[in-house]
């Protein structure tokens, strides 16, 4: 049964939906938007807001919108110190957190500005964390200060450290929240949003024998898994874990190829909370391809700790025995993520054993928190990340659109990577994609 959310669907607190209204679908539409985490979310708001005379549809193969990276996410608002200086992850990054805040502001929705410290344990970090220092000036990020070992206990009293980086403007946000804020901005400007739709094919519809012009007029049929099928004049895809797959169906390339990494947390014990006060993370090593374990508190006073980096043999795959042989096959056979597992087989079973073994994943927290012990933690919860990557090995670190040729090609646009900080970024993120979909479909 495929459902349509009415304007109450989204209004539920704490992200929860309610009042799911099912109706007939509508069959034609300007602007079909496929996938309903938070980036497809922000960026139909955003055309909706910018064309209010065009019908939009925004179509999710799961009952609810957010479920997936966009509601298993460690819910950072993050301020943009990482990314190379000038980069569109960069710009995306500061202005998102901006837009971010002014946001929440506008819609009441509760966030904390908590701060970050990026903490150097080791000498040989130092370098490092000073390059890192002056990327985030060039950055432009609010706020940003290095501190000695007494600023980081002043910040962190249970924190050691020698140097750390003080970013005072990165929060804390649910994100899915936000994110269902954005399907009640769509909804209630006009939009149909539709839930357990699968789209399984995207194609041109062929001339009815009655001579009917509506072929000419919407000429792409999207249709499901289930037979159901609408038609539109373009189709913009958001597919997170399954965009290579969407871009297929369409005629387009699958590369970059996602591959799924699943992300484990611990979460301190309530009664040992006042070990953190902030985000604490580590100094990034060049040398390996995810950031590492930190601390993070959470909306809800819970504090995650954490994750590790693993191989998920399901893309939809949060728990450790969930199995896809389709994406199990998918992922190995593919030759970009055999090289990136051979240039980082030591990192690799390194994280496997810290995801099977929670003491090994202590003992690396405790360099930051030496009194942190292994009953002080407990398993919490997963994510699964949609990692894009090349088939020379190399993580996808920028945005990657993707278009065709033809009929069908030239009516599409697919989002193939929006990598992390999408959360932060989405409202900036949004902006370009409907940039770029004004500039390919002459809107």
């Amino acid at each position: 049964m495929i459902r349509i959310l009415s304007g109450a669907s989204f209004k539920a607190a704490g992200g929860l939906l309610k009042d799911i209204q099912s109706r007939q679908l509508h069959g034609t539409y300007d602007i079909a938007v496929v996938g309903a985490g938070i980036v497809g979310l922000a960026t139909a708001r955003e055309l909706i807001l910018r064309h209010p005379s065009l019908s939009f549809v925004l179509l999710e193969k799961e009952k609810e919108l957010s479920l997936h990276q966009s509601g298993h996410n460690s819910g950072v608002i993050h301020s943009g110190i990482y990314y190379t200086p000038g980069s569109l992850k960069a710009r995306l990054c500061v202005r998102g957190a901006t837009l971010a805040y002014e946001y929440c502001e506008k819609k009441g929705l509760p966030y904390k500005r908590c701060g970050k410290l990026i903490v150097a344990v080791e000498q040989e970090e130092i370098p490092r964390l000073k390059a890192l220092y002056e990327r985030g000036m060039k950055n432009n990020v609010r706020d940003l200060t290095i501190v000695d070992g007494k600023g980081i206990r002043d910040r962190e009293p249970y924190c050691r450290g020698i140097m750390a980086l003080d970013s005072p403007y990165t929060g804390i946000v649910d994100w899915r929240m936000v994110a269902l804020s954005y399907g009640t901005d769509f909804k209630e400007a006009g939009g149909t949003v539709v839930t357990e739709y699968e789209v399984n094919d995207i194609s041109m519809i062929k001339e009815s024998p009655s001579g009917s012009t509506e072929g000419m007029k919407y000429p792409l049929a999207v249709r499901d898994n289930k037979g159901n099928e609408l038609r539109c004049r373009y189709v913009l895809t958001c597919g997170g874990l399954y965009s290579d797959r969407l871009s297929q169906i369409s005629g387009c390339s699958r590369e970059p190829r996602i591959v799924p990494f699943r992300g484990d947390y611990l979460v301190l014990k309530p009664e040992k909370n006042y070990l953190v006060k902030g985000n604490i993370y580590p100094v990034p090593d060049p040398r390996f391809p995810f950031l590492g374990v930190h601390f993070t508190p959470r909306m809800d006073g819970s504090i995650w700790l954490g994750p590790n980096a693993v191989l998920a043999f399901k893309r939809e795959g949060y728990k450790v025995y969930d199995f896809s042989a389709q994406d199990f096959a998918d992922a190995l056979l593919f030759r970009g993520l055999q090289k990136l597992i051979m240039r980082n087989i030591t990192f690799g079973v390194g994280e496997m054993y810290r995801g099977l073994f929670i003491g090994a994943q202590v003992k690396n927290l405790q360099k930051y928190i030496p009194e942190l012990s292994l009953s002080d933690v407990i398993r919490g919860p997963t994510g699964v990340r949609a990692q894009a990557l090349d088939r020379d090995g190399n993580l996808v670190d920028d945005f990657v659109f993707d278009g065709g040729v033809g009929d069908v090609g030239s009516r599409v646009l697919h989002v193939r990577n929006a990598p992390s900080p999408a959360a932060t970024s989405s409202l900036a993120i949004a902006e370009m994609i409907a940039d770029e979909v004004e500039n390919r479909f002459t809107l």
